[in-house]
């Protein structure tokens, strides 16, 4: 995507836009990629590309292999798995923290963000833009809203997991429901049945981690030591 406005691009700028086609699954789990190909996309220089995929290689989501490429990983269960256990941990613990008097303003938010979630035609990413803002907008309720930014920086893994799984279901519309039901008890005072819901709701794609590794194994790693040979080369316009 070549910067046509005049303005430059900044090195974050060029990280934040990487990371985000692997986390939405456009640059796939296994693609090769070729320094050269995505500057000449991003309308950049190697160099903000190449110190880019050093972040996304130290965050796990890039692996390089001297002499012979760059490939974005594969989805790792262990790290599925530890990103879980670190944002169960959170968001249930904040859950602890509500305050007897709920600020209205943030209540109304979340509610609009449900209507919105139920809104016909809205497809699979716009329904994760709207799941991760609701998420965060339920630590802001409980005023652990800067703790968001740690989560969300650990869970890349995991955030490939649960695309994969939306992929796998007809309509979003269940974890909706569960959204809905978590914001009813908790605005009904009702601590402990909002903590089993939000548990309930964090495992959901978690418990069926199999089942997506059974349907898109090529996906998944399998032995941390093998070497991908996959070749071909991931641009986009």
């Amino acid at each position: 995507m070549a910067q046509s406005n005049g303005r430059r691009t900044s090195r974050r700028d060029i990280y934040l836009r990487l990371r985000q086609l692997v986390l939405t699954l456009e640059l796939a789990p296994g693609a090769a990629l070729s320094e050269n190909e995505l500057a000449a996309s991003l309308g950049v220089s190697r160099t903000p590309v190449r110190e880019s995929l050093i972040l996304l290689a130290q965050e796990g989501l890039v692996q390089v292999f001297p002499k012979i490429g760059s490939f974005v990983s594969r989805v790792d269960a262990a790290q599925v798995a530890d990103a879980q256990f670190l944002r169960e941990a959170v968001e249930l613990a904040s859950l602890e923290d509500l305050p007897e008097q709920l600020d209205p303003e943030i209540v109304e938010e979340l509610r609009a963000n449900l209507e919105r979630q139920r809104r016909a035609g809205l497809d699979r990413e716009e329904f994760f833009a709207l799941d991760e803002l609701f998420h965060r907008d339920l630590m802001r309720l409980s005023g652990h809203g800067n703790s968001w930014v740690a989560v969300a920086a650990a869970k890349g893994h995991l955030d490939r997991a649960r695309r994969l799984g939306l992929h796998g279901h007809e309509s979003p519309a269940v974890f909706a429901d569960q959204h809905h039901e978590i914001l009813a008890a908790i605005t009904d005072g009702d601590t402990p049945g909002a903590r089993a819901r939000m548990r309930d709701h964090l495992r959901a794609v978690f418990n069926d981690i199999e089942r997506i590794r059974a349907r898109s194994p090529e996906l998944f790693a399998s032995d941390p030591a093998t070497v991908p040979v996959r070749r071909s080369v991931v641009v986009w316009e």
